[in-house]
């Protein structure tokens, strides 16, 4: 795969982790009745609850974007960073010309693009952590071999 073809690539699956998670959980929380249905709105530890486990995927899609890219692996988080933290700042725009607090608290609609880019960093430096812990000592193996 050319190198550009999978840079792109890996920060799309990060994107795509991110997001995809989030929706899915979002979906999973109201059908299993605990986030209520329009037009009620949800309650702040509900929020606070979405905001926590939108947190983690983002982290995760951090994770999966430093993985799966072919060089620099941090540079390619930012990436995905800088991304979320644009979409989050439109979320917020949009939650003050559309509707405010029908929407839900303003710190919830404010707390998506902060989450940006603490949680993709710490995404990527896990795994640039958990590559660092699974590559093989190169002074053992020239021990062993000789």
């Amino acid at each position: 795969m050319k190198p550009r073809l999978a840079s792109v690539g890996a920060v799309a699956a990060g994107f795509i982790v991110t997001a995809l998670t989030s929706t899915a959980a979002d979906a999973v929380m109201h059908a299993a009745g605990l986030f209520p249905s329009a037009p009620r709105l949800m309650s702040d530890p509900l929020f606070a609850l979405a905001a926590a486990y939108r947190a983690l995927f983002t982290v995760a899609g951090g994770y999966v974007t430093a993985r799966l890219a072919p060089d620099r692996p941090m540079h390619h988080a930012w990436i995905l960073a800088g991304i979320g933290l644009f979409a989050g700042l439109a979320g917020v725009v949009a939650y003050y010309t559309i509707g405010g607090a029908e929407l839900g608290p303003a710190w919830y609609a404010i707390s998506i693009p902060f989450e940006a880019i603490p949680c993709v960093w710490l995404g990527g430096q896990l795994a640039g952590w958990l590559r660092l812990s699974t590559r093989p000592d190169e002074r053992v193996h020239e021990i062993i071999e000789g």
